[in-house]
């Protein structure tokens, strides 16, 4: 079996509800789908969520990534020889981890197409389906309050509140939240590296009584001292999101005691062969994860899905950036229930054409 056509093209997706972090808003994403065929007919699909902001990419590095690199390596090779291949590309490969995340789940997807099997049985299945939080973005306490309240209507029981614009608004929104929702309600809160190391213990002091789950990447990516300082000071679990890219990344917090858990997100490290690893570092320094992801039409998030199910120590979810997207060409890989997320349990990702 070889690889006989690489295909690719970019969908603009615009969100139903536009959201805010602590340094931009969203309104819409683009996505770069891949599908990649055999000479005995099977195919398998993957796509990149490129974000300037986390991967330092853009759609048009992606497609030039693809056209310059990608597809000549792959070409008439056989994809089952994935970690060679895998390996020859990102040596080529700088700095376009969702390009590289693309291929790599197309690599995966293919394999559950030659085997019959849906990609988490191939790796693993520790488990078989797994909830995840749904996100709130920065708005007025009123508004975080209401859209909440909708979510838990929609089933969800967990709940990831970003911030970090301003730490004494932050607290006064989460304790509305808590009072609003009741104790049976995870909460969970996302800064984006808004914070100082001040901003932060404010947060963590003045919130201690809300039994917040977790508090993600309060502090900057560039200065990973002030992560540290966060976790040696807090009570509560600290949560590396954005300073999380590769494998040294998370071999150096976890050397130095930096943080107690960990965010994955195939988007920003190169897919599932790289969060794998990266997850079996974590796992030795008993970090826990969770398995994160951009804004990716639902191809995207099934992988991060079969990743999550696959491995005993990815305890969190947070996959719902497919939630809110218009016209994703990808539907159907998965299901939700109740803010339980369970795979179709169709042949690798679970897609068998883009729409």
């Amino acid at each position: 079996m070889h690889i006989t056509q690489v295909q690719f093209f970019a969908v603009r997706m615009p969100l139903k509800i536009p959201y805010t972090i602590a340094y931009e808003t969203i309104d819409s994403t683009t996505n770069i789908l891949v599908h990649i065929q055999t000479n005995n007919g099977l195919s398998g699909f993957g796509c990149a969520a490129p974000d300037f902001e986390v991967t330092k990419e853009t759609p048009q590095s992606v497609i030039d990534t693809f056209e310059q690199t990608i597809i000549p390596e792959v070409m008439e090779q056989d994809p089952l020889r994935r970690a060679w291949l895998l390996n020859n590309i990102k040596e080529k490969v700088s700095g376009q981890p969702s390009a590289l995340a693309a291929i790599d789940m197309a690599l995966y997807d293919l394999l559950g197409k030659v085997t019959g099997l849906p990609l988490y049985k191939i790796l693993g299945a520790y488990r078989t389906s797994i909830p995840t939080s749904i996100t709130v973005g920065i708005m007025p306490t009123q508004e975080t309050v209401a859209q909440v309240q909708d979510f838990i209507k929609q089933g969800f029981t967990c709940i990831k509140i970003k911030g970090g614009q301003c730490a004494n608004t932050d607290i006064e929104r989460m304790f509305k939240v808590r009072e609003a929702v009741g104790s049976n309600i995870e909460l969970r809160f996302d800064a984006n590296q808004g914070y100082s190391v001040d901003d932060t213990l404010l947060f963590v002091n003045k919130t201690s009584e809300l039994n917040i789950e977790l508090l993600e990447q309060p502090t900057p990516k560039k200065h990973p001292k002030m992560l540290g300082q966060v976790t040696q000071k807090a009570d509560i679990p600290i949560m590396a999101d954005e300073s999380i890219m590769s494998l040294r990344d998370v071999f150096r917090l976890a050397r130095n005691d930096m943080v107690d858990m960990v965010n994955i997100k195939l988007m920003k490290v190169g897919g599932i062969a790289e969060a794998l690893m990266i997850n079996s570092v974590s796992q030795a320094a008993s970090l826990e994860v969770m398995v994160g992801c951009m804004d990716e039409a639902q191809i995207g998030i099934s992988a991060g899905l079969h990743f999550a199910l696959s491995r005993r120590n990815v305890l969190y979810a947070d996959l719902d950036g497919h939630l809110d997207l218009i016209d994703d060409p990808t539907i159907g890989c998965f299901t939700i229930k109740d803010g339980v997320m369970f795979p179709n349990d169709k042949p690798g990702l679970g897609l068998q054409a883009i729409l």
